[in-house]
């Protein structure tokens, strides 16, 4: 029997494709930094809410369905982990999401989530 390694026939159970190169510390540090901030309920509503545009903090508040302090504390953790912007309007706080990257994270995470609650087949 010809031995498969020699023929190039790489069917063999024990053969792995070639792996991409690894993913520098940095960058996974960073996305994991990212994932934590989208692992908490009231941070997650706060976020899918800012794909429609820029809100006030009641407003933001009361679509998380927290308190306008608890969404405060919230944004700014979102703020500080650069995932949005703060702009002021004298004593008023004003957030929007930072970038097009986070929306497509929440797509994809509340998509793939859509799908295992409702039961929709993957791809």
């Amino acid at each position: 029997m010809a031995n498969p390694a020699a023929s190039g026939d790489h069917s063999s159970p024990h053969h792995r494709p070639a792996l991409g190169p690894a993913l520098p510390d940095t960058l996974v540090q960073t996305a994991v930094g990212y994932l934590d901030m989208l692992a908490e309920p009231t941070r997650l509503r706060l976020l899918w809410a800012l794909r429609d545009g820029e809100f006030g903090v009641s407003t933001l508040a009361e679509i998380a369905r927290c308190t306008p302090t608890a969404a405060s504390q919230h944004l700014a953790k979102l703020r500080l982990a650069g995932l949005v912007y703060q702009r002021a309007e004298g004593r008023a706080r004003y957030y929007r999401l930072r970038g097009d990257h986070i929306k497509r994270l929440l797509d994809e995470a509340l998509g793939q989530a859509e799908h295992e609650v409702e039961g929709i087949p993957h791809d």
